[in-house]
């Protein structure tokens, strides 16, 4: 077996590796279209393999010959398609399969010119570069700009500007007099061990994009209550704490709120009515608070409001409005006419203040108001 054959069976190893990852991945990955975009591109490019060896050794090198270059630049340009989905980049599958049709025509102009011909190999591969470099471009004109997108960008750049490496090469070193004779040449060695370390980058920087995807996600549902649809204890602390990072010097307010008698809802009602108060409170306060307001969930009945930049009088004003809110909300599985209440405490959070000591101080407003006969707002003595 030659150099250049081995590298085209662990090539073809590697591509099909790559596209079982990116089946996988779509499974979980919300960017489920450009995985399997991905899968499918990276599996029809490693035909291109077999295609070569075809070209190789069967009886009709031509058809394969065609075969070989329509793998290649079908494999990219579902990549590409790939690319342009998952950075939200306009890439009509019409574009698509024009540029595959005219990539396919470019062939068929050059491939009975003669091989020795210099100019050859850069109208050969011109069409695999710019497929290439416009799916750089994608990943670069995007809104999304953090490091392992421009490490993508990159790779795909020199993915692409190695096309041209290889016609270059091609000319200097020859690719063979016929498409049979390029198996044994010097420059099919070089040809597919570049390709080899190319495929991996590519697979690895795509992989790593979906799966840092994936793991964002993740992170998002560890930190959501799923029931009220808000941050749940540890969400909250961590977004209110970088708030108070970013304005140190700014006082902010802290509402408690708490429902009244949630037990006798579940036990008159079941657990599915409580479920359905639960949710209800959680969509009612996360549209009353106000559009800056981090609003969570840190108990069965219990939710807290973080209203950044707020004095303590406004914050009574929004607890209030919420209170006010928990008595009109409709919810499904309680009988018409019945209504929810909910009791509320209220406390400042002083510039270079302590959050949880704010939270000590609500609660204890929040106990006030329960003994106070429920359905009210507390507001906390100060610190």
């Amino acid at each position: 077996m030659s150099a250049a054959v081995l590298f085209l069976v662990v090539n073809f190893i590697i591509g099909l590796c790559f596209s079982a990852v990116f089946a996988v991945v779509s499974i979980y990955s919300r960017w489920r279209q450009a995985a399997l975009l991905f899968c499918a591109g990276l599996c029809i490019a490693s035909l291109t393999m077999l295609c070569e060896l075809a070209v190789a050794y069967a009886d009709n090198p031509r058809f394969w010959a065609i075969a070989v270059y329509g793998t290649v630049l079908a494999g990219l340009v579902l990549l590409h398609k790939g690319i342009a989905d998952l950075y939200d980049r306009p890439f009509p599958t019409w574009v698509a399969i024009a540029m595959f049709l005219a990539g396919m025509a470019v062939y068929m102009l050059v491939r009975d010119v003669p091989r020795s011909w210099w100019a050859r190999g850069f109208l050969y591969q011109g069409p695999y570069a710019l497929v290439t470099l416009s799916a750089a471009v994608s990943v670069f004109q995007s809104e999304r700009r953090t490091a392992i997108d421009r490490a993508l960008g990159f790779v795909l750049v020199v993915s692409g500007l190695h096309f041209f490496l290889k016609a270059a090469l091609a000319a200097v070193m020859g690719a063979g007099a016929t498409p049979s004779a390029y198996i044994s040449t010097a420059y099919a060695v070089m040809s597919q061990s570049i390709t080899a370390v190319l495929i991996v980058a590519v697979g690895l920087m795509l992989l790593a994009v979906l799966t840092l995807d994936i793991m964002a996600v993740e992170r998002g549902r560890a930190e959501r209550d799923s029931l009220s649809g808000l941050a749940n204890r540890r969400g909250f602390e961590k977004a209110v704490k970088k708030t108070i990072a970013r304005s140190a010097e700014r006082q902010h307010a802290v509402i408690l709120c708490d429902l009244d008698h949630f037990k006798s809802i579940n036990d008159t009602y079941g657990h599915h009515a409580g479920d359905m108060v639960i949710s209800a409170f959680g969509t009612m306060i996360g549209t009353q608070a106000g559009a800056n307001a981090i609003v969570g969930r840190i108990g069965g009945e219990e939710f807290v409001v973080f209203l950044p930049d707020t004095p303590p009088a406004i914050a009574l004003a929004v607890a209030e409005t919420l209170r006010v809110g928990a008595r009109t909300m409709m919810v499904p599985g309680l009988p018409g006419g019945f209504v929810v209440t909910a009791s509320f405490g209220v406390a400042g959070v002083p510039a270079r203040g302590s959050l949880d000591a704010a939270l000590r101080r609500a609660d204890a407003a929040l106990y006030e108001a329960k003994r106070h006969g429920r359905d009210c707002v507390q507001q906390a003595r100060a610190a």
